[in-house]
């Protein structure tokens, strides 16, 4: 008997192995409530499980990192204003 979890239908398709790297925030926030959704849902296999997870862990770090890019020109933004608003 062929025992159906080793079958590709169980692997990540190729746009879930595609690097996060490249993505908007928008994009990455957009997928990782797919991601969640679909965990959420139930039904997976482990296998899909886990794969699921370990996209969204990827996808939550980039878009953490676009969040703390954000931040960082704001407050640079902040400090050139303050400083010209100092000086005159």
């Amino acid at each position: 008997m062929t025992d159906v979890t080793d079958s590709p239908a169980s692997e990540p398709s190729a746009p879930e192995q595609a690097e996060v790297s490249g993505l908007s925030y928008e994009q990455a926030r957009d997928e990782l409530v797919r991601v969640v959704s679909e965990l959420e849902q139930g039904g997976a296999t482990l296998e899909r499980s886990i794969a699921l997870w370990e996209r969204g862990e990827a996808l939550a770090r980039r878009c953490e990192e676009w969040l703390l890019g954000a931040k960082a020109r704001l407050d640079a933004a902040r400090a050139a204003a303050s400083d010209d608003g100092s000086t005159a």
